[in-house]
């Protein structure tokens, strides 16, 4: 069974504020970067749309260091 706030892939809190009542009317983390569709083509099918990757896993860390770095 999947929990919207971990990461299906390796467990971990996935940090999505659409998950998390306190913070449901906030954008995403994940609105702000480009995930690459091969990241979440290579999910196996029950794990797909059920919730979001933490940014480890959908590979953007760079991408919201160099955000939060402007």
């Amino acid at each position: 069974m999947t929990t919207p706030t971990l990461c299906p892939a390796c467990g971990a809190r996935n940090d999505c504020s659409l998950a998390d009542p306190r913070t449901v009317d906030q954008a995403c983390w994940c609105y702000s970067v480009i995930i690459n569709p091969a990241v979440l083509e290579a999910l196996p099918d029950e794990l797909r749309n059920k919730a979001c990757l933490c940014p480890r896993c959908a590979q953007v860390d760079e991408q919201l260091r160099n955000r939060h770095a402007r």
